[in-house]
C-alpha cells in the first residue's frame, strides 16, 4: 500500500479514505521524505507524541522525536536506524531505544522502519511505533524480582550450606567421641570384668582338682567352667565390637580379614579378601582405618540381615595415589529409592564423608548390592 502512497496523494478519495485507515489504528504510523521530514502522521502516532498532526507535517522527525538516547546524551544522525532505511535501502525494527515527547519526556518505543519505494526508487520511509513502558517497566520488575530471588536462593543456600557443614562437623565429632568412648568401655571391660572371670575360672579349676573324688560336685563345677568360659567368649566378641585390638596392634588388613572370617562363621556366607600387594604394609590414619572397619561392619550386617547373599566380596586396589574400597554381595539387592531408606547405608554415608572420602552404593534388584569409597590422594600423604 505503501508504495503506491505518491499517486494516492493525488486522489482526494483515496488519499481521504487512508488517512482514515491510517487513523483506525493504535499504533504510531508516519512517513518520512529523502530528508527525513515528516510527510504524514497518524491520529496515534500525533497523541503520543503530544503533537496535533499539523504541527509536525513537514518537521525533521530525527530532531522532533529521536534526537537522544534514554540517558539524554544525543544521538548523532548517522546512528539514526529510523533514517537508515532511506538512506540505506534497509528496513530494521528496534525495542530497545526511546521516542520523545513534546513535553520534554521519553517513552520506551518498538518502531520498525521500512524504505518506501516508487518506480524501484526510495522516495522515503514508513515508521511504525509503539509506546512499550508498561511491557519494559514489567521486564525491569521482573529482572529486579529475578535478581532478588536469586540474592535470596544464594543467600538461603549459603546458610543451608552452613548449616549442613555445622551438622557434619557434629556428626565427625560424635563419631570420634563415639569410638573414644567404646574404646574407654571396651578397656575397662577389659581390665575389669575380663580380670575377674579370669579369676573366677582359675579359682573354679582349683576347686574342681581339690574336690576331684566328689563326683557330683566335680560335675556342678564343670557346668560353671562352661558357664564361666561362655561368658569369656562373649566378653571377648563384646570387647570386639566395640574396639577390636587387632585394629590397633596389627592393623585394618588383618582387623578386616579376622571380622569377615568370624562373619562367615557365624552365618555361613562366602567372604574373601582381595587387597593389592601394594598396600599390604600400608598403614593409614587412626580415623581412617577405624572409618573403614566400621563401614565394613555395617556392611556385612546388612548382607546378613537382609541381603540373601551367600557370598560377599571385599577388593582394596589403589588408582593412581587412591585407595578404592569395595564391598560386594550377590544378594537379592534393592531398588533405588530404597537407597536412603536405611540407617545402616546412611551411617556408611556419613563415615566416608567423615574421612574425606567418595561413597557410591549401586544395586538393582537381584543383582546384589556393590558399596564403593574411594579415598583421594591418600598413599601421597
Amino acid at each position: 500500500m505503501f508504495k503506491h502512497l505518491s499517486k494516492l496523494s493525488h486522489h482526494a478519495a483515496w488519499r481521504r479514505q487512508l488517512e482514515l485507515l491510517l487513523d483506525s489504528t493504535g499504533e504510531g504510523i508516519y512517513g518520512i521524505d529523502l530528508k527525513g521530514r515528516c510527510v504524514f502522521i497518524n491520529k496515534a502516532g500525533a497523541e503520543m507524541l503530544g503533537y496535533s498532526a499539523d504541527e509536525v507535517l513537514g518537521r525533521n522527525m530525527h530532531y522532533l522525536m529521536h534526537h537522544s538516547y534514554a540517558n539524554n546524551d544525543l544521538m548523532p544522525v548517522c546512528q539514526c536506524q529510523i533514517f537508515r532505511a532511506f538512506q540505506e535501502n534497509k528496513g530494521c525494527r528496534v525495542d530497545n531505544e526511546v521516542l520523545w515527547r513534546r513535553d520534554g519526556t521519553c517513552f520506551h518505543a518498538e518502531y520498525a522502519s521500512y524504505p518506501i519505494f516508487e518506480e524501484q526508487a526510495v522516495v522515503g520511509a514508513v515508521v511504525t511505533f509503539n509506546d512499550i513502558t508498561a511491557r519494559v517497566e514489567a521486564q525491569n520488575i521482573r529482572a529486579a524480582a529475578q535478581v532478588e530471588l536469586e540474592r535470596r536462593v544464594i543467600e538461603r543456600t549459603a546458610q543451608l550450606q552452613k548449616a549442613h557443614d555445622r551438622m557434619r562437623r557434629l556428626s565427625a565429632h560424635l563419631t570420634t567421641v563415639r569410638e573414644e568412648e567404646r574404646t574407654r568401655i571396651a578397656r575397662e571391660m577389659h581390665d575389669d570384668l575380663g580380670a575377674k572371670l579370669t579369676a573366677f575360672d582359675l579359682e573354679l579349676k582349683a576347686l574342681s582338682y581339690r574336690c576331684a573324688n566328689d563326683e557330683k560336685l566335680t560335675l556342678r563345677i564343670e557346668s560353671m567352667l562352661d558357664l564361666a568360659q561362655g561368658a569369656m567368649e562373649s566378653l571377648r566378641r563384646i570387647l570386639s565390637d566395640l574396639r577390636p585390638g587387632v585394629l590397633d596392634h596389627l592393623g585394618l588388613w588383618a582387623a578386616m580379614e579376622h571380622l569377615l572370617g568370624e562373619f562367615s562363621q557365624r552365618t555361613n556366607v562366602v567372604s574373601s579378601l582381595d587387597i593389592d600387594p601394594a598396600l599390604e604394609h600400608v598403614r593409614l590414619s587412626k580415623a581412617t582405618e577405624t572409618a573403614l572397619y566400621r563401614i565394613l561392619q555395617e556392611a556385612l550386617n546388612n548382607v546378613g540381615k537382609h541381603s540373601g547373599a551367600n557370598k560377599v566380596d571385599v577388593l582394596v586396589h589403589t588408582e593412581g595415589r587412591a585407595i578404592v574400597f569395595q564391598v560386594k554381595d550377590n544378594g537379592r539387592g534393592m531398588a533405588v529409592r530404597t537407597f536412603n531408606a536405611g540407617f545402616g547405608l546412611m551411617g556408611i554415608e556419613e563415615r566416608a564423608w567423615d574421612i574425606g572420602a567418595r561413597c557410591s552404593i549401586d544395586s538393582s534388584l537381584g543383582q546384589g548390592v556393590c558399596i564403593k569409597l574411594r579415598l583421594p590422594e591418600v598413599l601421597a600423604l
